[in-house]
């Protein structure tokens, strides 16, 4: 075989692992928004059960988060990391056999989520809703890639550690002791066990486990696709690289802090709660300088963003995180929280980050890596990733714009009080108050999961039109942001 054209030639990146991941993240994104779509619409019509214990809206909604954070979100994560590290690296993957058993180890604990979890074999845990032998399997599988990682970071023939680095870096090392500490548990029967902590030290051990979810799988990771894909696509440098080391150390000492805002009014102490209130506030200023960074980056190639989709949806992603790292600060003061708490107005802020921020720029990164990897100019067709972008926004504005408006009005039925000091409204008035809301959160879904459909379509063609070419790495040292 041309030596060329040999995927397994040492002077080529290892991208096989990259490939796999990259379309699997778009596979597994269709199937997290349809299960989101269907439950969505269980909220509105509850008869879309059918009546069947494993469509029922309790067991589906923990698939639908894990598809979506770890099914699609992960499988992003890994792809990018691998590619990226090993570009600003100049090197091929460390141990690549070990990188292609953490896509087949990954996607086991993904099939095992997808029947364990419709069946009811569950912690009770948000975002750790699995088992303990799924557990393992997920604490093997990234010890896996962090020795690949890190092996590649080792062996790497540039000196300087590109700033997209340390944020996959800290995401993995913090994802790591966040999974093993909060899944400590007690094995009772094979898909049965019991948390290791109780009570309110347990909820406590949750929310430090829950919020840092979303801080370093949900963010940190995705930093680290923003620093490198934002400059790559635009042809730009990063805009200032001493705000990128800023914004890294602020961002990963701050997070860890958060977690007990989700736990206000509760039994746990009144100065655990307001410590997480105040690490949460400090947090904008990290986040923000994070965005302006990412956005100010465009200086001078502003007009990019009227003909480059794959650029909007990296860009339209940052407002979104600015705008969900705004809104979450302002949710942990606990006079807000007093209105917003169980309300739909978290759930709408969640879905602005997911939906928004981790959504569309997993979404570029893909349509940017895709023809890449396939020996393609470009993506099969140009305006289906527009029509992609728009049904994306519109569809997420419609969503949160509806959670926002109804969680807001649920918070200010729930604490009305008469002059007799009775409630004024039941909570079945809230409910049928807050239906219209719901309808419009499923045409938002749907539009989301339409722009899904999209993407898959046009990933498969690009891939069925091209092949796997291998990517010679460079002889020559070149800038470390390459």
């Amino acid at each position: 075989m041309n030596q060329a054209l040999n995927l397994n030639n040492p002077n080529a990146y290892s991208d096989t692992v990259v490939r796999q991941f990259a379309i699997m993240a778009v596979v597994w994104g269709v199937v997290g928004m349809l299960v989101g779509l269907l439950i969505a619409s269980q909220l509105a019509w509850p008869d879309l059960n059918f009546g069947v214990p494993w469509l029922s809206y309790g067991r589906l909604r923990p698939l639908h988060t894990n598809a979506v954070i770890f099914a699609f979100g992960g499988c992003t994560l890994f792809a990018t990391s691998y590619y990226v590290v090993q570009r600003t690296g100049q090197t091929r993957l460390f141990a690549p056999a070990l990188a292609s058993f953490t896509f087949w180890g990954w996607q086991a604990v993904i099939l095992a989520a997808a029947i364990t979890l419709p069946l009811g074999y569950t912690t009770g845990k948000e975002y750790a809703e699995l088992e303990w032998p799924i557990d393992i399997l997920i604490a093997v599988v990234w010890v896996a890639y962090a020795v690949v990682f890190f092996g590649t970071v080792g062996i790497r023939k540039v000196k300087h550690i590109y700033v997209a680095n340390w944020f996959f870096g800290a995401f993995i090392i913090a994802v790591a002791i966040l999974h093993i500490v909060n899944s400590a548990e007690s094995p009772a029967s094979f898909l049965k066990s019991y948390s290791a902590y109780a009570g309110v030290q347990d909820a406590m051990v949750q929310w430090w486990y829950g919020h840092n979810a979303v801080g370093f799988f949900l963010t940190a990771g995705f930093l680290g696709i923003m620093y490198y894909f934002i400059p790559k696509q635009a042809g730009r440098p990063v805009y200032s690289y001493r705000l990128s080391i800023v914004h890294f150390w602020a961002l990963i000492f701050t997070y860890m802090w958060a977690g007990p805002h989700h736990l206000h009014y509760t039994a746990l102490p009144d100065w655990t709660q307001s410590l997480g209130m105040v690490f949460s506030l400090i947090l904008l200023a990290p986040s923000w300088g994070g965005m302006i960074n990412g956005i100010m980056t465009l200086s001078g190639a502003w007009h990019k963003l009227r003909d480059d989709p794959i650029l909007r949806f990296l860009i339209v992603s940052l407002s979104f995180y600015g705008m969900s790292t705004f809104e979450g600060p302002m949710m942990s003061i606990k006079t807000v929280n007093a209105l917003s708490h169980y309300t739909d107005w978290t759930i709408g802020h969640v879905h602005s980050g997911a939906l928004g921020w981790v959504g569309l720029v997993s979404m570029g990164s893909i349509y940017f890596l895709i023809p890449r990897l396939f020996g393609q100019k470009k993506m099969h067709s140009i305006p289906a990733i527009e029509l992609h972008f728009w049904t994306a926004t519109i569809g997420i504005v419609l969503y949160i714009a509806a959670m926002w408006i109804a969680g807001v009005m649920q918070g200010l039925m729930w604490r009305a009080i008469n002059e007799d000091g009775t409630l004024t409204y039941t909570f079945v008035e809230g409910v049928k108050a807050t239906y219209p809301y719901y309808v419009i959160r499923v045409l938002g879904g749907a539009l989301y999961l339409f722009g899904m459909l999209v993407m898959l379509w046009n990933v498969l063609m690009t891939v069925f039109k091209g092949r796997a070419t291998p990517i010679l790495i460079p002889t020559l040292n070149v800038s470390a942001s390459h």
